[in-house]
């Protein structure tokens, strides 16, 4: 049924037609949220540090996790103290709590566990992510900014700069949930908060930033060998990925020359289990780093490996986000530091 309402949303068939009386009750309910915390009536609470939120306005993933990624390691380049923040999707729990590398995934989500693999960042899950933050920032008070993993519609935590992510789906049909993918209207209308857009798509149907992703030549076992991805050309792989759109890895992996034998191509945040893996124990198995996270604690993962994304947006995007930042951290304590981005 997911894979019928998404194809849906691309089109204004006659299920987004039917859907979409209830998109004007949608829109209703998350106008007046929104208004709410524009007249004050909810409050934002604010943190000492500049918060750049990473978020789309299109329902399902679109590159969110690897951009927070390449932000946080560019900061950390720059001689920056960063950390994340995120609510963990598809967690046990709801407790805020720090993410390292001994927390059970479980505990942590996939995403937040693979961005503290990938940067070594402070990260710290919860569903109140203004509690989050603030934990962070009291265990690790150097910290000079705050990247918010997904939250863009969460307004009881003030955010600075807002980044705002889409993939080759774009807006789909231009309508609201539950007749589109659309989570807000867009274009926005009266927002403040500084925004950038960027693509993390082929094809960009409007102005924005681009950025290019593209596979690692080699794929990591889960004991951390690297192995070169043309060892598998002309060998039967089986490719398996629990993310927002599968095909997109699947079309990769077809890129680069691998003739797949099978796909698995499961919900996002699932949990992938032992059952998942059985019956293509014997071939060699390709997933994301996302899925490695979850499968590393499993048993019988001799053949599995992750195939890293490699994804770097444009230049003139961090120029432009460097404008933006820039002004912020000039405005923080001396104790925080006022390195540039």
């Amino acid at each position: 049924m997911r894979r019928v309402i998404q194809k849906a949303w691309m089109g204004r068939s006659a299920l987004a037609c039917l859907l979409w009386p209830l998109s004007l009750v949608y829109r209703a309910a998350t106008s007046a949220h929104r208004h709410l915390y524009k007249a004050g009536i909810l409050k934002s609470a604010r943190v000492p540090v500049p918060v750049i939120v990473v978020g789309n306005v299109v329902a399902g993933g679109g590159g969110k996790t690897p951009l927070v990624i390449a932000l946080v390691q560019r900061l950390q380049n720059a001689g920056m103290k960063a950390g994340v923040v995120s609510r963990g999707y598809g967690r046990q729990g709801a407790a805020c709590q720090e993410v390292t590398l001994a927390t059970p995934v479980l505990e942590s989500g996939d995403e937040p566990m693979l961005i503290k693999r990938r940067t070594g960042a402070p990260v710290f899950v919860g569903v109140k992510r203004g509690a989050a933050a603030r934990a962070l920032l009291q265990a690790y008070p150097e910290t000079q900014v705050l990247v918010c993993d997904d939250g863009l519609q969460h307004y009881a935590m003030c955010r600075d700069i807002e980044i705002i992510v889409f993939d080759d789906r774009g807006t789909g049909n231009g309508w609201l949930l539950p007749a589109g993918p659309l989570r807000e209207s867009w274009p926005a209308l009266g927002d403040v908060t500084p925004r950038l857009v960027l693509h993390t798509g082929n094809k960009p149907a409007f102005e924005g930033f681009t950025s290019t992703r593209r596979l690692a030549a080699n794929a990591v076992a889960m004991d951390g060998t690297l192995v070169p991805m043309s060892t598998f050309v002309g060998k039967p792989v089986v490719a398996l990925a629990a993310i927002a759109n599968p095909q997109a890895f699947f079309d990769m992996l077809g890129l680069g020359g691998i003739m797949l034998s099978q796909t698995i191509a499961l919900p996002d945040h699932h949990p992938v289990s032992d059952a998942d893996l059985q019956g293509i124990l014997d071939a060699a198995i390709l997933c994301t780093e996302k899925d490695a996270v979850k499968l590393v604690a499993l048993p019988q993962t001799a053949n599995v490996l992750a195939v890293p994304l490699e994804f770097e947006p444009e230049p003139a995007f961090f120029k432009a986000l460097d404008a933006l930042l820039i002004p912020l951290l000039s405005q923080l304590p001396l104790s925080h530091g006022t390195q540039t981005a």
